[in-house]
């Protein structure tokens, strides 16, 4: 917001002229800012004084911390008269820092006229009640009556819907769960306030106030939905897709929620649209909430602490999440979004892409020379130049006339084929020559413009429609062109780009018709300053709505179309990689996380992005290692790949006309650190696919936040430059140019090295290796490897040569791995090896899921192993006999530790015959 200073300051700001008043006994209404003193500072007149009038005393009773902006409009000059004209307090505070938006200068006044609860009643579920305001506010159509409803959905999720009383409105068509009795004992406690109409939430447990809507006033007009809550810390979360720290600041931060096509960069609304925070509280607990909401919106968070939802259409839907730990606040949300899909194994091995491929012949080169130097590869990636004339669903046939050898090739050798498809059809073929745009426009699938006919936009091809993905019948004409094209090229998974939808146009060829769906009363803090900016145009005709309320969706129903239609062609699980992403996504496909740049801060922000999709519910992501536009170097490359080969989705991509960046075009030093890496990835697959199977069970992240782990310790609630994958494995990367070392935070606790406990059960060639906190030596300098540390909670330097990545496993772990081999099918036929981290109290858990790892509903259908791995004592035991039950035929032969051992087969039932130590035992096969 741009506001006039006052003239003649000198000296004002910060110089002694100041007087202190004290003020006591706040009007009931005030209440609400959770004060009943506040210090009020009150510039004396220094030089010229201030523009206009002294603000009122009950302006003047506001802390700057507590101004709830009443005129959010960007691109204006808030003057003293515009402000008053709302019925705000208009008081001009000091500038802000460049790039900062710093206090409003026209807030609310604690009367400001709000909404009353005029009734409410008792259901089923919860309740039910009215809203009534008897004074306008300030935006057109203003909804004089509103429908509350309130769900005690569970004991730990509450469920709040604001809607117009008399009139349907749009919502969002996501699948929730519909819930059939009351919660008969929630941790939480809800009061209302009645004038002003105000929603109080509590933790029972400790008192804590988690939402307060009293602070300002809420508004519901047609394009303009706007609720205020105070927050009980500053510790919040979430809220994507942004490029920022994984804490988000609640320095006057204005996050805007509008997918959009753009290389991410700091303060600009990204590819997808995430209604949803975590919030730690004070004391260790947590609660998330999420609005149910697709329309453009801004979510404002500022320093009282206290946030702002800012929507432009749709209701107020709001589910709130109460933990009361971090896990469980994410299993609790992916209740109501759903969990996610459980991926092929072989989508966790590495994947190579680039755009620039010159043919398909150099892309087969590249695969060559990874098998070559014996480096893990499972997935070979095509840009768009496989394509004629950049047109979805055609071949270049001179260039990548080899591409089906190349897929079948890549089949023989256990690996897989992805290629990328963009929403864009071109439309300027000659007709009866392009069949997906002729049959899309003969059937009237493309999004319309509001004369009818269909939007024509600009993407790679040239002019191009836009499928409409809300429309079933889409669904089964992208079936049709994907089987026509599979038939050709046997692809094993999708890449859908450009699917915020990106636009190089804003709108369309002809722009957009004047109103209020492209030129809302209020536009959010968009990229752009326009809803149309390198997109559609808002008021283009979808089957389901208009694109104003589905544009934050579009990614997610192609997404849709595109899982089901790989299903019903291969019969196995789909692979998906989608840019934009809404809630639910994660049923779905994984993301990575966009158009990145080869600079090492890039490489850091990809850490906070990985996390924040781990709270979205979309386990499946990761970064362009390396970096996908500029040229990378080879420390740098390095540096990422280690990083890279922690991601859940590993991937290494980069642009056209910058030098390769894959593994084998760097030097010999470079490509074996890179080599390692990612076979000690490729090693420890059986726990990783475990992970995901526990997220598509029950919500469990894979990447994980240190404080998800360590909820007590304030010292984690912060960091960003490390994470977890499960609750065992400790990941440390060096994230700068030029050292060799790095410091990271190690919690509270015995931590292992890995490498060292590696090497040791490697030499058991199979075995388990059970390791002791008896024989650590803490330290807090730590060498590259061999050293295992008994930590208080600290910040600990740790050797870091290029070709170290730091990793730790935390005590009481047990971790499943394997032998690595250079696909993930070669893995999965090496034995299995156990590491044992023993706690203090000498015990250790660890559990492993194993199925064929590509049927659809393994789980589901009771078709996969399930092993628990549990430590008591470290006293030694004797296994003499081990019975399996449910194998379906009698086994070939049963292994142990590589040697042959007699065994009894009935009833599907196996016994191996063996006498043998407990930490010297091994899985048979």
């Amino acid at each position: 917001m741009l506001r006039l200073l006052p003239a003649n300051l000198t000296g004002a700001w910060g110089s002694p002229a100041l007087r202190v008043r004290e003020v006591t006994g706040l009007p009931e209404k005030f209440q609400g800012f959770g004060r009943c003193t506040i210090t009020v500072w009150v510039l004396r007149q220094v030089s010229g004084g201030w523009l206009g009038p002294m603000a009122p005393p009950k302006c003047l009773l506001v802390p700057e911390s507590h101004r709830f902006d009443c005129y959010p409009e960007r691109r204006v000059v808030v003057t003293q008269e515009l402000c008053e004209s709302r019925g705000c307090c208009f008081i001009q505070s000091p500038p802000p820092a460049e790039g900062k938006q710093g206090v409003p200068w026209c807030f609310y006044p604690p009367d400001f006229p709000s909404y009353t609860l005029e009734s409410l009643n008792q259901t089923a579920l919860g309740m039910v009640g009215v809203l009534v305001r008897r004074e306008k506010a300030y935006y057109p159509r203003d909804i004089q009556k509103l429908r509350l409803d309130v769900e005690f959905e569970t004991d730990t999720r509450l469920h709040i819907k604001i809607t117009d009383a008399a009139n349907p409105r749009y919502e969002v068509p996501l699948d929730v769960p519909q819930v059939m009795k009351r919660a008969e004992n929630p941790i939480y406690s809800l009061n209302f306030s009645w004038d002003p109409f105000g929603v109080l939430l509590q933790r029972k447990a400790t008192g804590t106030v988690l939402l307060n809507t009293t602070v300002a006033p809420l508004i519901f007009a047609d394009q303009f939905l706007q609720i205020s809550t105070s927050l009980p810390s500053k510790f919040l979360y979430g809220l994507g897709e942004h490029r920022d720290r994984f804490l988000h600041s609640l320095d006057w931060n204005t996050l805007t929620l509008w997918a959009r096509d753009v290389p991410p960069t700091e303060s600009f609304n990204l590819y997808g649209a995430h209604p949803f925070y975590l919030l730690m509280e004070e004391d260790g607990n947590a609660h998330g909430v999420f609005l149910l909401n697709s329309n453009a919106m801004e979510v404002v968070l500022q320093p009282a602490p206290g946030l702002t939802w800012r929507t432009i259409g749709g209701v107020l839907d709001f589910y709130i999440f109460l933990g009361p730990d971090p896990n469980m606040v994410i299993q609790q949300y992916q209740q109501v979004i759903g969990f996610p899909a459980m991926p092929p194994i072989w989508a966790l091995g590495f994947h190579l892409c680039r755009w620039g491929y010159g043919s398909s012949n150099e892309t087969w080169q590249t695969v060559r020379a990874m098998r070559n130097y014996q480096i893990p590869q499972d997935a070979q990636w095509n840009d768009i130049d496989y394509m004629d004339g950049y047109r979805d669903f055609t071949l270049d046939s001179q260039k990548f006339t080899s591409l089906p050898s190349l897929v079948e090739d890549l089949h023989k050798h256990g690996q897989h084929y992805v290629m990328i498809l963009d929403p864009g059809i071109s439309s300027t073929s000659p007709h009866g020559s392009y069949w997906p745009f002729d049959e899309g426009l003969r059937r009237g699938l493309f999004l319309n413009t509001t004369k009818g006919q269909p939007l024509i936009g600009q993407v790679w091809p040239g002019f191009t429609a836009f499928p409409d993905f809300s429309n079933p019948d889409t669904h089964q004409w992208w079936l049709e062109n994907l089987q026509h094209f599979y038939s050709h090229v046997p692809f094993d998974g999708l890449w859908i780009d450009m699917n915020e939808p990106s636009n190089f146009m804003d709108g369309s060829e002809h722009g957009c018709p004047p109103g209020e769906l492209d030129s809302p009363p209020y536009t959010p803090a968009v990229l752009g300053d326009s809803l149309s900016a390198k997109t559609v145009c808002a008021s283009a005709e979808q089957k389901v709505s208009v694109h104003y309320n589905l544009h934050n969706l579009y990614g997610l129903m192609e997404t849709k179309a595109t899982a089901s239609a790989l299903v019903k062609i291969r019969g196995k699980r789909p692979f998906i990689i989608s840019r934009s992403t809404f809630p639910s996504q994660g049923r779905y496909s994984g993301h990575w996380l966009g158009d990145n740049r080869s600079q090492w801060k890039d490489m850091y922000y990809s850490i906070p992005g990985v996390l924040s999709f781990s709270l979205f519910g979309i386990p499946l992501v990761g970064a362009d290692i390396c970096g996908f536009s500029g040229s990378t170097s080879e420390e740098l490359c390095t540096r990422w790949t280690q990083l890279g080969a922690f991601y859940p989705f590993a991937r290494n991509h980069n642009t056209q006309k910058e030098k390769a960046q894959d593994p084998t075009a760097f030097s010999p030093a470079a490509r074996t650190a890179m080599k390692d890496v990612l076979l000690t990835r490729y090693s420890l697959l059986p726990f990783l696919y475990t992970l995901f199977h526990r997220a598509h069970l029950q919500g469990d992240t894979v990447a994980r936040p240190l404080f998800f782990e360590f909820p007590g310790d304030v010292a984690t609630w912060e960091l960003d430059r490390q994470f977890l994958w499960g609750r065992s494995l400790l990941v440390t990367p060096v994230l700068e140019p030029g050292v060799d070392s790095v410091t990271g935070y190690v919690p509270r606790g015995m931590w292992y090295d890995f490498y060292t406990v590696r090497s040791i059960a490697a030499v058991g060639d199979g075995c388990p290796q059970t390791l002791s906190p008896d024989c650590s030596h803490p330290c807090r300098s730590l060498p590259a490897q061999g050293s295992s540390v008994n930590s208080s909670g600290e910040l600990l330097k740790m050797s870091a040569p290029l070709e170290h990545l730091n990793l730790h496993i935390r005590e009481g772990s047990i971790l499943p791995t394997q032998k690595p081999g250079t696909t993930t099918e070669v893995t999965r036929g090496n034995p299995l090896r156990l590491i044992v981290a023993l706690s203090s109290d000498a015990t250790a858990w660890g559990d492993l899921f194993w199925d064929d790892g590509e049927s659809l509903d393994t789980f589901e259908k009771g078709n996969y192993s399930y092993v628990m791995f549990n430590v008591t004592q470290a006293t030694k035991v004797t296994i003499g006999t081990l019975s399996i039950f449910g194998v379906q035929k009698p086994p070939s032969k049963v292994l142990l530790n590589g040697q042959e051992k007699p065994f009894s087969y009935l009833d599907n039932q196996v016994w191996p015959h063996f006498r043998v130590p407990f930490a010297g035992w091994g899985s048979p096969s």
